[in-house]
């Protein structure tokens, strides 16, 4: 996921795409524990679009501190 689909996003799709993305990441690291994944590099991959997700998220909570001040 790129950052300006990312920053694209409302904050209620934001969070909803964090929980969707946690709940893959269970998954695929549950499907490689039974048996190894085609490809392990998507454990990676999607770790990285929730830290993306969640950086987004406290980003915009800076912003709306900042403009209530």
């Amino acid at each position: 996921m790129k950052n300006s689909e990312i920053t694209g996003l409302s904050k209620e799709e934001l969070v909803a795409r964090i929980a969707e993305e946690t709940e893959n990441l269970v998954k695929l690291r549950f499907a490689h524990t039974i048996s190894a994944i085609e490809n392990p590099t998507r454990i990676k991959k999607v770790r990285r679009d929730i830290a993306r997700l969640n950086t987004e998220v406290t980003k915009r909570k800076a912003q709306s501190a900042t403009e209530t001040k």
